[in-house]
């Protein structure tokens, strides 16, 4: 069975009805040079028998050291991993100052067959975009959730 995991999508209203939506690059090694394609909304996996929801708004405040505002959340549906994995998402509106954003951290070896672990965190730093550049950084399948939100507000 394909893992299972959830993220919120934060979104501000900005000037003349725009919107931009609250992005995370994740932490470590691997992705410390890549940029275009490799942001995300903060997710994480959705534990046995927990509410999406819930995994969700636990997983935004282990990612980003906030918790996830108290608001009506908009699902956003689910997308589909290249790696399999199933992403359910929800948009709720807040403001996040990304220069505060503090992740959770998870230990690897680095570097590769050194035998020494290090620790990273999981997200190394957020920032707001607008729609059309929010496509742009996201991990593919996960555009999906600004262009639903998007039509939601009918913004672009």
């Amino acid at each position: 069975m394909a893992e299972r995991s959830a993220g919120i999508l934060l979104y501000r209203l900005v000037a003349a009805g725009g919107v931009e939506v609250l992005l995370v690059h994740p932490g470590g090694p691997f992705w410390a040079r890549k940029d275009d394609g490799a942001w995300s909304i903060p997710k994480g996996l959705v534990e046995a028998d927990e509410d999406e929801f819930a995994a969700a708004r636990r997983e935004f405040a282990e990612e980003t050291g906030h918790a996830a505002p108290d608001r009506p959340a908009l699902d956003l549906g689910e997308v589909h991993l290249r790696s399999g994995k199933r992403v359910h998402g929800f948009a709720v509106e807040g403001d996040l100052d990304p220069a505060t954003i503090v992740s959770n951290t998870f230990e690897m070896m680095w570097p590769p067959r050194s035998h020494r672990m290090q620790e990273f965190p999981e997200v190394d730093r957020g920032e707001w975009f607008d729609p059309a550049d929010a496509v742009v950084k996201l991990n593919p399948a996960q555009g999906a959730f600004v262009e639903r939100l998007a039509d939601r507000l009918d913004v672009s």
